[in-house]
């Protein structure tokens, strides 16, 4: 599912200025899927659960990195995000931010490249989690999280009762605040409906019919 997004994303992208950059032997999906499969190959058991790479140095030959132009930058961005949907549904945690590198490199032939992907630690380290029903751990950093049904949502819910984007956690200092997004059947905590909340170690967060509890180190 995250690489048909990333693929549905770049086919709106290419739409416009970067077309021509897609004309090549080389497709960007096919960085997607070598991305995504170092992920599984260098994921590594945790006492948390599994841990994935988070910083990707990808290395194209000189002629195609020319060819994407102004397109490598957003192409990093949506490799980045290819990763993070891809650790979404594989249950994978980060011990740091995702970030990806595109350079080039004079020794690689034309549609020839290599990912190298390592695990780096940041300052932003885990110690707010979101427990969905079935025990996945769902880290809390400092970027937001979109609970909801639309599959771009960091925490995806298959419930009818739950909106397309239904609440988000967001980070406030040390705390961490469940906020509904105007959705139609509203956001509880403890069995209470709120607007905004901070959240305490323990509290149940009930979204449509989906009970998700909240812990904190």
């Amino acid at each position: 599912m995250g690489l048909q997004q990333f693929e549905q994303r770049l086919e709106r992208l290419v739409e416009g200025a970067f077309a021509k950059a897609f004309r090549g032997e080389l497709q960007p999906v096919e960085l997607g899927r070598r991305l995504t499969r170092e992920m599984d190959l260098r994921r590594a058991v945790a006492a948390r659960g599994l841990i994935a790479p988070n910083h990707f140095e990808v290395v194209l030959c000189q002629d195609d990195y020319e060819r994407f132009g102004g397109f490598v930058d957003v192409l990093a961005e949506e490799l980045a995000q290819a990763a993070r949907e891809h650790a979404n549904e594989e249950s994978y945690s980060f011990l740091g931010p995702v970030h990806v590198e595109i350079g080039w490199a004079e020794e690689l032939s034309r549609s020839t490249f290599s990912i190298s992907a390592e695990v780096i630690e940041g300052e932003d380290q885990p110690t707010d989690w979101l427990v969905l029903p079935d025990g996945e751990r769902y880290p809390i950093l400092s970027e937001p999280v979109t609970i909801g049904r639309l599959p771009d949502c960091e925490i995806q819910l298959a419930d009818p009762n739950a909106s397309r984007r239904h609440a988000q956690l967001r980070r406030q200092g040390e705390t961490v605040l469940i906020i509904d997004l105007g959705s139609t059947n509203g956001t509880k905590v403890n069995g209470i409906p709120v607007r905004q909340q901070r959240l305490m170690s323990g509290d149940v967060v009930t979204i449509g019919m989906t009970a998700l509890r909240f812990e904190s180190d």
